[in-house]
């Protein structure tokens, strides 16, 4: 990621952390301890040593292992822990498209996240087999999660159908998991990027930011009773809808 200018009351900075790699740390002005949110960019966030027009047609990504993927989450989550500004208990994580498996990934294999967020990633296809590179489908991953998670999906997506939607919020209520998750309305794949008119959809990523603030607000303030298992589904879409008429929007 590159570094981002000041905005106001946000101090940008390159750290470094684990192996070696580099992540912009946004620390807002705020007394005592905050919450941290681990946000992590889709595949076009990814430029230094590819060929960025490639990526942007699609042509082109860098496929993470669950290990490696792992490994690195954990070198962040630590580093934040060890910062005197965040509350170790209150850390959430965000990831986007090609890194949406990763929040779910370590939600199932850490204990101590407060919750997760997954925007049109995670569901694709593939990542219902397990493979090489990640060996666990995402419906075992679901079954051991140990946070509440949002998932964020548009109708006129490409990569995920309204049945690998439908059928991911089927695993939450299977293994007993609390979830939000929700379909826009004639929203393509990437419809958060305003960087690509094609895909850019205002309304659903405005209404998507304050549902996205509202689930980690309440993950922070322990809005979610361990005891009890909350699934919320809202979908909109066709009568007419036929995945199979998707297209890649640019």
């Amino acid at each position: 990621m590159a570094a981002t200018k000041k905005s106001a009351g946000i101090t940008p900075t390159m750290v470094k952390f684990g192996g070696g790699i580099s992540a912009v740390r946004a620390l807002p002005k705020a007394k005592g301890k905050r919450p941290a949110v681990i946000i992590l960019h889709e595949r076009y966030g990814i430029d230094q040593h590819t060929d960025r027009k490639a990526v942007l047609r699609g042509e082109q990504r860098v496929d993470l292992t669950d290990a490696g993927a792992l490994a690195d989450l954990n070198a962040a989550i630590d580093y934040l822990k060890r910062l005197n500004e965040v509350d170790g208990a209150k850390i959430g994580i965000i990831g986007v498209c090609q890194s949406g498996r990763q929040p779910v990934l370590v939600a199932a294999n850490r204990d101590d996240i407060a919750g997760v967020v997954v925007l049109y990633g995670a569901i694709g296809g593939r990542e219902w087999q397990g493979s090489e590179l990640r060996p666990t489908p995402i419906e075992d991953l679901v079954a051991k999660v140990s946070c509440p998670v949002l998932g964020v999906f548009g109708e006129a997506d490409h990569i995920i159908s309204v049945d690998d939607v439908a059928r991911f919020r089927n695993c939450f209520e299977q293994y007993q998991k609390s979830c939000h998750i929700r379909i826009y309305p004639d929203a393509p794949h990437g419809w958060l990027n305003d960087t690509m008119p094609g895909r850019y959809r205002k309304e659903a990523a405005s209404d998507a930011w304050k549902l996205m603030m509202a689930f980690l607000k309440k993950c922070f303030a322990g809005g979610w009773d361990k005891n009890r298992i909350f699934c919320t589904y809202e979908s909109d879409y066709a009568t007419t809808y036929d995945f199979s008429k998707n297209v890649r929007m640019e």
